[in-house]
């Protein structure tokens, strides 16, 4: 049966925003992602609900050094990471885009895999938090956001896979034909939904969120 979320306790709950950085969204970037740019608006309106429900909001940007000693076989698969023009720690590209930028004391992990969880202290941050709730949201939909889901559920965490606060870029034909970003954002999302998370857009987030912090002030009182 696929996993279900009835609630989401905002205490217990983190909202990973994966590598909406620069040289994702920008226009002419390296790795450009206009599906990503596109929803902006929508996770601005998600990350706003979430701090003031007092939901722990962290970043993740894709980084490698400017030597490329960890870039692994990233080198191979990207060009542009292997020839240093993109992802490149220290340079502009791996900064969060300024629409989206961190605030107050969120911080922004720094990762060289796909996933958030992979060499980083993500884990060790959300366990020491108690967290065991986590939202994905971000780019891109097949590639680090699908690894970090899948991560989050073998550690234990149960996800929220946001559907319209995900996005992706169109595949070029390697022998498969070409596929437009709009279906490999509807396969993965059928995927991680049979397999891996609650995929669910942000109204139904909000929804379920809202209507557990309303409980918990309507008890106080």
């Amino acid at each position: 049966m696929p996993i279900v979320i009835d609630r989401i306790e905002p205490e217990r709950t983190a909202i990973i925003v994966i590598d909406m950085q620069n040289d994702f969204l920008s226009p002419g970037a390296p790795f450009e992602t206009p599906m990503g740019r596109e929803f902006v608006p929508r996770l601005q309106s998600l990350l706003e609900h979430s701090r003031q429900s007092g939901m722990r909001v962290i970043f993740t940007t894709h980084a490698h050094r400017r030597d490329g000693c960890d870039m692994g076989l990233n080198g191979e698969i990207w060009p542009a990471i292997g020839d240093r023009v993109g992802l490149v720690d220290g340079e502009s590209g791996i900064e969060i885009y300024p629409d989206l930028a961190p605030v107050g004391d969120e911080f922004v992990i720094k990762k060289h895999r796909y996933s958030g969880f992979f060499g980083t202290d993500l884990d060790m941050i959300l366990r020491t938090e108690k967290i065991d709730t986590i939202a994905v949201t971000g780019v891109s939909t097949e590639g680090c956001c699908h690894a970090t889901a899948r991560d989050a559920m073998f550690h234990g965490y149960r996800v929220a896979f946001i559907s319209d606060a995900t996005g992706t870029f169109d595949f070029p034909d390697i022998g498969f034909g070409e596929i437009p970003a709009a279906e490999v954002h509807r396969v993965t999302l059928g995927v991680l939904g049979v397999s891996t998370a609650h995929v669910m857009d942000t109204q139904e987030f909000i929804q379920k969120s809202s209507s557990v912090g309303q409980r918990q002030q309507a008890a106080a009182e």
